[in-house]
Formats: structure tokens, sequence, C-alpha cells
């Protein structure tokens, strides 16, 4: 079967420095990915190059059998490939629901009320908040206005960049809870994680970043008995 997502032997650089060095892999349909790695090692700029915002130098990306090497990031998005960028960029001076609407910006389909009712349901805070600035809002709110805003696009592959850096433990349980919740819904996730324990805890595969390259992946379940992996990221 053909994977749903296929990244192959991508590099791509800010300018003279070479970021990404020859990375490659697949997410299949339902299936959660996990990209760990130091700060650094590049697991952003893939999330990027592969939703367009950056262009690699050399390499594919294809989605869905759709060769998008290079493409607009808007142009990717219309595809179904959402991305939740890293510092949740939620828009500060708009609502809650008008910061979820325009995830829904180029959807033409009659269930966009039908999705936002879902949205309150699943994000109790959001619905409490519906009418406050976004700006007011607490840093895990803003992780689920995101989120809750990615999903109002119907996502055919949900990626989430660090969706826990900055949150207190509790709201760092709350935002794996809900990641969970969407793995449930069969939506496939592309996460990079500095988390790495929770990230492993979720993930079906998962793949390990260094300097640019992929150093080591498999099984998730595997990897959170693999000494050297427990050693520079699980200790």
């Amino acid at each position: 079967m053909m994977a749903l997502l296929e990244v192959h032997n991508i590099h791509t650089s800010y300018g003279a420095i070479r970021a990404l060095r020859g990375i490659a892999f697949t997410v299949e349909q339902g299936q959660v990915v996990s990209l760990i790695g130091a700060n650094g090692a590049g697991k952003s700029t893939t999330l990027n190059t592969i939703s367009g915002v950056l262009k690699p130098s050399s390499g594919r990306v294809v989605f869905d059998g759709h060769d998008i090497t290079g493409w607009r990031a808007d142009r990717v998005t219309a595809l179904g490939l959402i991305q939740v960028p890293e510092g949740r960029q939620v828009i500060a001076t708009m609502t809650v629901i008008e910061n979820l609407m325009l995830g829904a910006h180029l959807r033409h389909d009659a269930d966009i009320e039908r999705d936002l009712d879902d949205i309150f349901r699943r994000f109790i805070r959001l619905n409490e908040r519906r009418d406050q600035k976004a700006g007011s809002l607490s840093g895990g709110e803003q992780q689920m206005l995101a989120v809750g805003r990615a999903l109002m696009a119907r996502p055919r592959l949900l990626m989430l960049d660090e969706p826990s850096m900055g949150l207190a433990p509790l709201l760092v349980n709350e935002v794996f809870r809900i990641i969970a919740d969407i793995k449930a819904r069969g939506i496939p996730i592309l996460l990079v994680e500095q988390n790495a324990r929770k990230a492993l805890q979720i993930a079906d595969t998962a793949y390990v970043l260094d300097r640019g390259t992929i150093v080591g992946g498999g099984a998730a379940a595997d990897l959170r008995e693999d000494r050297a992996i427990i050693a520079a990221y699980l200790g």
C-alpha cells in the first residue's frame, strides 16, 4: 500500500548552511510518526520543508500520490496537509471563534458549524473563552486553539511542531491527551517533539534526527527500550 506521505532524500539549506542532509521516511494512513532529537537537529526544518514554508535544494516530497516538492504552503494546505507551527502563532487580536473559523477558510461545505461545535465539545476551555481575544489565553489554551484551528481544516495529515513546548507538566499531559484523541479518530500525525518520552509513548514509529540526518528509527515501542535512546533522550 502506498504511504500517505513520502519524504525522499530531502536536502534543505539556509544559505550556505546545510540544515537537512538526505532525510527520508514515510507516514502511513492512521499512523503517528514522531521525529525526535536535540535542538538544531532539523526537526522543524523537516516539517517546514514538507509544508512548503521552505524549499528543498534536492529530493522529493509526495503526498497522496502528488509530488508537492517546492509547492507554496497554501497549495499544500489545500490538499489537507496541515501544520500547527512551533510557537502556536494564533492571531492575538482575534477572538477564539474567529481564529477557529480561519482554519476553515478553504472549505465550502455545509458542515463547518457542526465541526465548530465539535471543537467546542472537545476543548471545553475554548468553549468557555470563545469570545475572548486569543492573546488573553494562557500558553496551554493557545496551543489548544492552534490545534483546534488545524482540525477545522479537516486535515488528512496533521503535522504538530513542538506542541508541548513551554507548558507546565499538567498542560503537557492535556496536550498529549488531545493528540491521543486525534489519533483515535484515525487522523495520521507527524509529530515533532522535544519531550521524547511522551512522543515515543504515543507514536507508532519514530525517527531520531541529529545535525540534519536521520541516525536511527523504528517502532516507537522498540526505541523506548533502546539503551542509546534512553541515555540520550529519556534519561
